[in-house]
């Protein structure tokens, strides 16, 4: 046995047992309990490091204080997030302009449901499936099989039959041919892409994923917004927009830029309410647009 797949079998162990800890307390419980954790041991992390450097560049306006109390904000809801994984299905989830998901769902187009890491995420599938969507996920499985089965087992027991989609071309063959069909692909589109197009985000361009625009464009799919804010712990609320139509002038690589300028804005907007809420922990931005910051 290598090891790496040793030390793949001894993370699978140790996250079963976290897992059934964590099932254990309910989900309340589990939440703060994960939260205390990840806020007081997060901020210590050298991946903080890069969360402080993002917040300097998009927000420049905050001290060194106000930084570290949304870093900390940031691991608290990071923390939240692992201890409701458990128990996603039994989620208190309230729904902000229910109308909009409604007239998706009833219209039987294809659509694109946008959002970011924002809250807690991993709601998503099971609010669309609460309209009766029929709907796919883009999602990055985990280096470490066993793992990655955990998650999708938990993932499926808040949203059963739902599919979800591997980033890479299997997967978004999967998706168009779900698009065509009428059904809606729900993407997280607020990471890093190096082979993507540069476009602002807090004043700053960042390489962005065009592929929500271009599909978007190519179906005339229906775009919706879905934020998720953290009213408490295990009690999240979904805020739900709708664009009200496509860019269309004709020149396709401009209609895509013109609409993920607007994705990105839309993003930037709700980080801007919530930033304690928002995965600060990526790099977001070129090392050089940092460089000063």
């Amino acid at each position: 046995m290598s090891a790496r797949s040793l030390l793949f079998q001894l993370e699978a162990a140790v996250a079963r047992l976290a897992l059934a800890a964590l099932r254990r307390m309910g989900p309340v419980r589990a939440s703060n309990f994960a939260a205390a954790i990840a806020r007081t041991l997060g901020p210590l992390l050298p991946v903080s490091k890069i969360a402080d450097a993002n917040l300097r560049l998009a927000l420049p306006e905050l001290d060194a204080p106000a930084r570290q109390r949304i870093i900390r904000g940031v691991w608290d809801n990071l923390g939240r997030n692992v201890g409701e994984f458990p128990h996603l299905a039994d989620l208190t989830i309230d729904i902000v302009h229910p109308e909009i998901p409604r007239a998706i769902a009833s219209a039987g187009k294809p659509a694109i449901l946008i959002t970011g890491h924002i809250g807690n995420w991993e709601v998503m599938p099971q609010v669309l499936a609460r309209f009766g969507m029929k709907q796919g996920n883009f999602y990055r499985p985990a280096s470490n099989a066993a793992i990655d089965g955990m998650i999708q087992a938990m993932r499926l027991r808040a949203a059963p039959g739902v599919p979800y989609f591997p980033k890479g071309a299997a997967g978004a063959r999967a998706g168009v041919a779900l698009l065509r069909k009428g059904g809606v692909i729900g993407m997280l589109v607020d990471q890093k892409l190096n082979d993507g197009i540069a476009v602002p985000l807090f004043g700053h361009m960042a390489m962005t994923a065009p592929a929500p625009a271009a599909l978007a464009l190519r179906f005339d799919a229906t775009v919706a917004f879905a934020c998720c804010e953290r009213v408490g712990p295990a009690h999240l609320r979904v805020v739900w927009e709708r664009l009200d139509q496509l860019p269309a002038t004709g020149n396709r690589d401009a209609d895509v830029l013109a609409l993920t300028t607007t994705i990105n804005a839309t993003l930037e907007r709700w980080i801007r309410a919530r930033p304690q809420e928002w995965l600060w922990l990526h790099r977001r931005w070129p090392k050089s647009s940092q460089q000063g910051a």
